[in-house]
């Protein structure tokens, strides 16, 4: 047990932060917490001879990765994300699943305030309006048809901002993890591309003429 301690502290430690795998919790069970118990002494040295806060992460993370290896669980593997983190999470999927929805129905809304009657513009409308007290041969229809349309636009435009929010606080997260690994390629990363066409502008007279010209 001390040995795949050491071994797996080694690892991590030679290991770059954004390549360490996101480990999944385990079950809580008796021989999990044996194993995690019969550990915690063997930490006492290792985190006594630690020198500062990183080289302590590492002693914990390796101390993490030597209970899966201990109990035989699968790690994940390595590279900075795991399938799981880098797939898409359900909550976004089902913003993008309202927004999609909603933009359809717009189209189907607007379709029919401009005189679309087909059987499924029409049936689509009244299911838009389902549980209300609207009906599609009131005079002011193209009035609630119009509200209702502002109504999705304005939910898109709110999914949407916290779709953005979501994709910065993941871009900061992204960035401070590089600035502790690796912050030359952090600031690399930073500097603003080149702006394409850049290069001597033409001469002021040909300008004047090209407009005049125009005229």
């Amino acid at each position: 047990m001390r040995s795949i301690l050491e071994e797996a502290i080694l690892e991590t430690r030679s290991t770059p932060l954004e390549n360490r795998p996101r480990l999944p919790r385990i079950p809580l069970s008796k021989r999990n917490r044996a194993v995690v118990r019969a550990l915690n002494p063997m930490l006492v040295t290792y985190l006594e001879a630690s020198r500062d806060l990183c080289e302590t992460d590492s002693i914990l993370f390796g101390a993490a990765v030597a209970v899966f290896r201990i109990i035989g669980a699968k790690l994940p593997m390595t590279g900075g994300a795991t399938p799981q983190s880098s797939a898409i999470p359900a909550w976004r999927k089902r913003i993008e699943d309202r927004i999609a929805k909603a933009r359809a129905l717009i189209g189907r809304l607007t379709s029919f305030r401009s005189g679309n009657n087909r059987p499924r513009i029409v049936r689509t409308v009244r299911m838009a309006f389902a549980g209300t007290n609207i009906s599609l041969s009131q005079p002011d229809i193209t009035q609630k048809l119009t509200e209702r349309i502002d109504d999705l636009k304005q939910k898109i435009a709110a999914w949407g901002k916290r779709m953005r929010r979501f994709s910065e606080g993941l871009r900061r997260f992204n960035q401070n993890r590089l600035f502790q690994s690796d912050q030359k390629k952090l600031y690399k990363s930073l500097e603003r591309p080149k702006v394409c066409g850049a290069g001597p502008g033409q001469d002021q007279a040909d300008i004047i003429a090209f407009w005049r010209s125009l005229w």
